[in-house]
């Protein structure tokens, strides 16, 4: 889903990210694609890679529906804390309201990456620091960046290890 040259937020040189989405309220594959949407369309991000959607188990808090789950690899021209800010601004205007740690969730935006350099404050850590014990998101990220290294670790070799979960590609109907 490469993107046409858009106007980018921001006023910071353009930075290369990796974003994780996730739903598993209303209609799951369908709020992925408008975050996605709306990522461009606000100017967060332009975005040069999106994976496939994945329907995959709940993870943390596992008393919930499935989820779908996707990546996505683009350009940003915003800092780290305003791109934080930025997808939750945009969660909180598709619905997403205040639920348990790990539950359920109209639509998640999780910033993976934001160019080579670790960042570290109060509010966000990068790399994710639960990146690469999650298949539903290693997964996604191989299919569109096998060979992406994210903090000296080939995101490929890390999906490698999670090929026995269950994790499947969604089935659009219609």
């Amino acid at each position: 889903m490469p993107s046409p040259a858009i106007d980018l937020l921001g006023g910071g040189p353009l930075a290369n990210i990796g974003l994780g989405l996730g739903s598993n309220i209303g209609e799951k594959p369908g709020n992925i694609r408008r975050a996605l949407t709306l990522l461009e369309e606000r100017g967060i991000a332009r975005l040069a890679a999106v994976s496939s959607i994945y329907k995959t188990p709940p993870w943390g808090y596992t008393d919930q529906d499935f989820f779908a789950n996707a990546c996505a690899l683009g350009q940003t021209r915003l800092a780290p804390l305003d791109l934080l800010a930025a997808t939750n601004v945009l969660e909180k205007d598709m619905g997403r309201q205040a639920s348990v740690r790990w539950g359920p969730r109209l639509i998640d935006i999780d910033i993976l990456f934001y160019g080579d350099a670790p960042f570290t404050h109060e509010k966000l850590r990068l790399p994710h620091k639960e990146l690469f014990e999650r298949a539903f998101v290693l997964v996604p990220l191989a299919e569109i960046a096998p060979r992406l290294i994210i903090a000296g670790r080939p995101v490929g070799k890390a999906a490698a290890k999670y090929a026995a979960e269950p994790l499947e590609k969604w089935e659009e109907t219609g």
